[in-house]
């Protein structure tokens, strides 16, 4: 009897996600959505140092009104989704992010996110390519709040794969 680690090799890897020959310019991907809650909120500010009254007082009313979230926490959550959902495993390294800020995002808001691949342009060498998106972060009401643009470098498919 074969033990599950003498056919591992054999196995295909599930969660992966996708290599630069698998997208194509002008494809589009969108996120699940995730509601920002008041614990994302205090864990995110108290983590990176952003301890700001605006972000950490509940009782405060400031211009944006409601409890305003950190640009940064609205997109870390749709870097996760990216991360977990389409470059897990194949995303070698983020070379370039602009952001622009639209709308606040505040707590007990539901945001998720059109990714569109822009360009795709294979490297010299080890088989990958950097790959350009625009990623548009739209609210509970379908109102755009972030949108930014990413360079990344992505892994090619293995030479093993390349013949299936």
């Amino acid at each position: 009897m074969e033990s599950a680690s003498d056919t591992s090799h054999e196995a295909s890897l599930i969660g992966r996600g996708l290599f630069w020959q698998d997208m194509s310019v002008g494809q589009k991907f969108r996120t699940f959505t995730r509601t920002i809650t008041e614990a994302d909120l205090v864990h995110f500010v108290t983590l990176t140092g952003m301890v700001d009254s605006g972000f950490l007082d509940a009782t405060a009313s400031g211009p944006m009104g409601g409890r305003p979230v950190p640009a940064a926490l609205t997109y870390s959550i749709i870097e996760g989704f990216i991360v977990q959902s389409l470059i897990r495993g194949t995303g070698v390294a983020m070379l370039a992010c602009a952001q622009e800020a639209i709308a606040p995002v505040r707590v007990n808001d539901t945001i998720h996110a059109l990714i569109e691949i822009t360009a795709i342009r294979p490297t010299s060498s080890n088989g990958r390519a950097i790959v350009d998106s625009v990623i548009s972060i739209f609210n509970q009401n379908e109102q755009p709040v972030l949108r930014y643009t990413s360079k990344r470098m992505i892994a090619g498919r293995p030479i093993a794969e390349q013949s299936r």
